[in-house]
């Protein structure tokens, strides 16, 4: 004869009251989410350009054991990082920042010279 699973009651009305969040409702915290205005930048504040004027996308294969990888120079000091995880996410590869260049991994300098192109860039020197 098989077993019957237990089952737990729920139609009583008093069964259902414990709340984990009720502690906090006394507590000095601030009703809602933060008002859009304060956490998007301003508008006066000037932005860093994304490109430091021309954009090299190069082929190298030089000192790393056989591998291919693509290096983009010329991008802003300040936008390094962001730009480099956009890339990694935009053209589905690695990435990484090496001294002033984002080095993707792959053979990828059409594909990247392309979406540089598509995000701003206007002076793309391609080699490789």
């Amino acid at each position: 004869m098989a077993k019957k699973k237990k089952t737990v009651d729920t139609s009583a009305s008093d069964a259902l009251k414990h709340n984990p969040f009720a502690a906090l409702a006394g507590a000095d915290l601030p009703s809602g989410p933060a008002p859009a205005e304060a956490s998007a930048a301003a508008p006066d504040e000037p932005t860093s350009p994304l490109f430091d004027g021309k954009v090299v996308v190069r082929r190298e294969k030089k000192g790393r054991g056989g591998k291919t990888v693509t290096r983009v120079s010329g991008v802003a000091a300040a936008q390094r990082e962001a730009l480099m995880g956009r890339m990694k996410k935009a053209l589905g590869c690695g990435a990484t920042v090496e001294g002033d260049d984002v080095v993707l991994l792959g053979s990828l300098v059409d594909r990247a010279a392309d979406w540089l192109a598509s995000e701003g860039a206007t002076r793309i020197s391609r080699s490789g």
